[in-house]
């Protein structure tokens, strides 16, 4: 974790460093089908300036394999549409097709409860370009922009009014994820951006909860010599749904003899 939390430091050479501030709304739902499998939902909220500009607005589904010794793998899809938002905004409005794979495993030391979590992300962004001087549309020549990330998040909950995380808890989350940029067409910004989180959360039950914290979102252009330092409010709604059937236990309905 401390070699996470070090590679933005390590960037601080960067010529243009602008600070924003901005606010993001996000919702996640986990949603359990069966013993095995499960469904994931996800929206998020994203504004620049606060509330005031849009930033991005990211829309994710997935399907999870629940293994028997406790991780999680999961494999699914993500719309995302980027805006010319901020000091050092893009060139254009864009929309970006993205295909995940995740593996995600909590364990629990005392009051501390961690979550590790690997994903690869193989991403399309829109190509755009002016013809004859108009406005830009996209490129049909190249359409989309191929780029392979790798990104790595160790997060640890730690309950707060209770000894153990139980429902109606309040609880502390910190977490610090990496983003790294793979491939040949990579040429200068290996390290995408990093993501340090904190927040105040309460524990409704296993699948619900609600947070409210900052994020120090930090953004490397692709030329290597700009960069974002975005100082973020967030508020997170987790809410997923059981669909699996309850057991009952043996002893509740004594048998007719």
């Amino acid at each position: 974790m401390f070699i996470a939390i070090s590679f933005p430091f390590l960037s601080l050479g960067q010529k243009e460093i602008e600070s924003q501030n901005n606010g993001w709304i996000w919702y996640i739902g986990n949603h359990r089908i069966n013993e095995r499998w499960g469904v994931h939902t996800e929206y998020g909220w994203r504004r620049n300036d606060m509330l005031e500009h849009w930033m991005q607005s990211l829309i994710r589904v997935a399907g999870d394999y629940y293994l028997k010794s406790g991780p999680v793998i999961s494999t699914g899809y993500a719309f995302v549409d980027t805006y010319e938002y901020g000091v050092q905004p893009f060139n254009y409005r864009f929309i970006e097709h993205r295909i995940f794979q995740q593996f995600a495993s909590t364990q629990q030391f005392g009051r501390f409860y961690t979550n590790n979590r690997f994903r690869l992300e193989q991403r399309w962004l829109e190509n755009k370009a002016s013809i004859d001087g108009g406005e830009l549309n996209r490129d049909q020549n190249d359409p989309f922009v191929f780029r392979n990330r790798v990104r790595y998040r160790y997060m640890v909950n730690i309950p707060l009014t209770r000894s153990k995380m139980e429902n109606n808890t309040l609880f502390l989350s910190v977490a610090n994820e990496i983003f790294v940029n793979s491939g040949r067409e990579i040429k200068l910004n290996a390290l995408d951006q990093n993501r340090l989180y904190a927040a105040i959360g309460w524990r409704i039950d296993k699948d619900k909860n609600i947070q409210i914290g900052y994020l120090n979102q930090y953004i490397i252009k692709s030329d290597a010599r700009k960069a974002e330092r975005n100082h973020t409010l967030q508020i997170g709604i987790v809410w997923g749904i059981d669909f699996r059937k309850k057991k009952v236990a043996t002893d509740a309905i004594p048998e007719r003899k």
